[in-house]
């Protein structure tokens, strides 16, 4: 797998395997191991697993923005969950106003009574062409518009990089989930859901990793691999009930 870049700025090709865990009640309720760089291919396959496992989808499913994707949004949608699940953008859409209010976005150009886009200037775009975006399963594209006249534009220094007319890409729909997103995470059930996965799923690892120094797979093959993180997991579980059943005695005490 080509994975991070290490501390000299070099891209690294090494054999690796991408370990996903869900994490209820802090146990490991779902585990799964690939061999995909982007934790966003992995979403669906792990939500997979915990289906076939546990017979229903988690009501809040909720992840970093590593899995934030239209993809993964709209399967979300399919099967009843509620997606909870940050995208690349989240941080600086809630935390940053001078970007979020922009008016040089173009999501926050206003609109004419027949829906025509308006730059800051009041120039109108016009409609371009749609181009479908790769590796999408769910036929997502994005519209293409251009300005009808950049020329003499006060704002072109703040507004476009190239001498040619601005250009802007849109998807509507996405859009539209991201908003949904940001205010279901924003509200107080989902600041603390949030805050809650923080603790409990990087909890996980940082036990397993740090605590434990489980920091490196010894096996080859996915098969193999996959067996040992499972006996690892196991342990874990284990190891969690352990610790909440002493704890129960120690109060009954």
């Amino acid at each position: 797998m080509r994975i991070k870049r290490d501390y000299m700025g070099n891209d690294q090709l090494l054999p690796a395997y991408n370990v996903q865990v869900g994490i209820a009640d802090e146990y490991i309720a779902v585990l799964d191991v690939n061999q995909y760089r982007s934790d966003m291919d992995c979403f669906v396959p792990l939500l997979e697993k915990f289906y076939e496992h546990h017979r229903i989808y988690p009501k809040y499913p909720v992840a970093d923005a590593g899995y934030g994707s239209f993809n993964n949004y709209l399967y979300c949608s399919e099967h009843g969950m509620e997606a909870c699940m940050k995208f690349p953008m989240f941080f600086k859409e809630t935390t940053d106003k001078k970007y979020h209010e922009d008016p040089f976005r173009a999501v926050n150009f206003k609109t004419t009574v027949d829906g025509a886009l308006l730059c800051p200037n009041g120039k109108k775009f016009k409609f371009v062409y749609r181009k479908n975006i790769q590796g999408n399963q769910y036929g997502r594209q994005e519209e293409i518009y251009e300005c009808e006249d950049c020329n003499g534009c006060p704002y072109a220094e703040r507004c476009k990089k190239t001498p040619h007319n601005r250009r802007i890409s849109l998807n509507r729909e996405l859009t539209k989930v991201h908003a949904d997103v940001i205010g279901r995470l924003t509200d107080t059930r989902g600041f603390l859901l949030r805050r809650n996965r923080a603790i409990q799923a990087e909890g996980t690892f940082g036990v397993m990793k740090n605590d434990r120094e489980y920091d490196r797979i010894v096996r080859r093959g996915m098969d193999s691999v996959k067996m040992e993180v499972f006996l690892v997991s196991i342990g874990f579980n284990l190891y969690k009930y352990h610790r909440k059943q002493q704890v129960h005695m120690d109060m009954a005490a």
